[in-house]
């Protein structure tokens, strides 16, 4: 090997390992400012004297605050977690960052729980009532003002958890589970009157109150700024309008945005944007969908399947209508890739990022597109072309996952024999939740790396 090759080669292999640098130093800081916070409430609640307590009440009462306070606190790193805070969100992803939210709120809402089981019960033992006494003392006599604004908090927080449930979930139109997720703001505004202006350490102590005061404002600016300020900016700065509906299919419809100077975008595929299309009855409900071409500069496509009643009016959809778009979100991208071989594997709809990866994915690229039915390919015509086009093989596996022979498609030996280098490529799946989470492990059990594999999940 020449040296002009060896220099390339160790270039090449510390431009591949400065993301991989910068991600560590991303997530170096934000588990040191989590972390370092979590780390100052219990402080300052040890602080208040709560290591002393005397009485089997006072050290009931001791862990109900504590208990509370890091609910309260999880619950802004909650909001945080929602806000499409554009570093957090590049960082990790957002599957991954759905997965944080999902464990988060299980955290908040145990802590609330324990919290009220825990003031309850120290505070019975204190004032020598039963718990049913207590529990009416604390509502309705006067004696601990907050308590009905914190009820009516919690019962909200708790509304929420429930929403999220998987049988729920998939119950509720997508409307009304996004609507029911604003309670979630709903139930921390009322915890805030319940525990800055009442709680025990915070009446007390000035800088802990002003240190709460502090969190509360900086969720709040976060939220505003990329919620509300930012998306604004955007609908006059790139100026989206729907340029064109097309039927790509049974139930399914192509939408063409165009604006202007839209390469300031810094789009990629595989990345989606947070769709708000604003027409009549449309302007309130946001729905994320992924590009399913690549960013050009000019224009943005997404592709639709009718699922609900947002995704299934988009096909009437008038052209002009304003959009919009917060984003770009994800690290689906040819970015993630660590090798120079790349297997796409799709599920139903969730071809669309895959789609349009197959025209930015240099080097060896397979694709496998799963599908109950032929009429479900969705883009077949173009995925054929562009893999001819590209020296892309596409393997199109159609058939009924309940069936035997259907579960067989994606089974780690079909996968082997359909790629037999399979472990020596970055794998990107991507198709409703039930699906990626099959292919993943079928995919672990054909012997890929879970550093190779790349996940971003359709749930509506």
């Amino acid at each position: 090997m020449d040296t002009v090759t060896e220099v390339a080669i160790a270039r090449a292999t510390r431009a591949a390992s400065r993301p991989r640098l910068n991600r560590a130093a991303g997530l170096a800081l934000v588990w040191t400012i989590v972390l370092g916070n979590a780390g100052g409430i219990v402080w300052l609640w040890a602080n208040g004297g709560n290591l002393h307590a005397a009485t089997t009440g006072e050290a009931l009462t001791s862990v109900a605050r504590i208990t509370g306070l890091l609910s309260a606190y999880l619950a802004l790193v909650q909001v945080i977690l929602l806000a499409r805070f554009p570093f957090l969100e590049r960082l990790v992803g957002f599957d991954r960052l759905t997965v944080w939210h999902r464990w988060n709120g299980h955290a908040t809402i145990d802590l609330v729980v324990a919290h009220v089981f825990f003031s309850v019960w120290g505070y019975a033992e204190m004032d020598k009532f039963s718990i049913g006494k207590e529990i009416s003392t604390m509502l309705g006599g006067g004696i601990y003002p907050g308590m009905i604004t914190a009820t009516v908090g919690t019962g909200l927080l708790i509304a929420v958890v429930g929403t999220s449930y998987v049988i729920v979930r998939r119950r509720l139109r997508y409307e009304w589970w996004y609507a029911v997720h604003f309670l979630a703001y709903a139930g921390i505004a009322l915890g805030w009157f319940h525990q800055i202006p009442t709680g025990n350490e915070l009446v007390l102590d000035t800088v802990a109150a002003d240190y709460w005061r502090s969190l509360y404002a900086a969720t709040l600016a976060l939220l505003v700024v990329f919620r509300v300020v930012v998306p604004l900016v955007n609908v006059f700065r790139y100026r989206l309008r729907v340029a064109a509906v097309v039927d790509e299919g049974p139930d399914v419809v192509s939408v063409w945005i165009t604006g202007r100077r839209l390469e300031r975008l810094h789009a990629r595929a595989g990345q989606f944007f947070v769709w708000r299309f604003l027409t009549q009855g449309r302007w309130w409900s946001a729905h994320p969908f992924s590009l399913s071409a690549a960013p050009d500069g000019r224009s943005l496509r997404i592709t639709v399947k009718a699922l609900g009643d947002h995704s299934g009016a988009l096909a009437s959809l008038p052209v002009g209508t304003r959009v919009l778009a917060e984003g770009p979100f994800g690290v689906f991208t040819d970015a993630s890739r660590r090798g120079d071989k790349v297997a796409l594997v799709a599920g139903g709809i969730g071809v669309t990022p895959v789609r349009a990866l197959m025209q930015e994915a240099g080097g060896d690229v397979v694709v496998l597109y799963r599908a109950l039915t032929d009429d479900d390919l969705v883009l077949r015509d173009e995925i054929e072309e562009l893999a001819a086009e590209r020296g892309i093989a596409v393997h199109f596996l159609v058939g009924d996952h309940a069936t035997p022979e259907g579960a067989r498609l994606l089974a780690p030996e079909s996968l082997r024999e359909l790629v037999p280098d399979l472990v020596e490529r970055d794998v990107f799946v991507c198709g409703p939740p039930g699906m990626v989470d099959a292919a993943v492990r079928n995919v672990r059990a054909a012997g890929v790396s879970r550093r190779h594999i790349h996940v971003e999940r359709f749930a509506l």
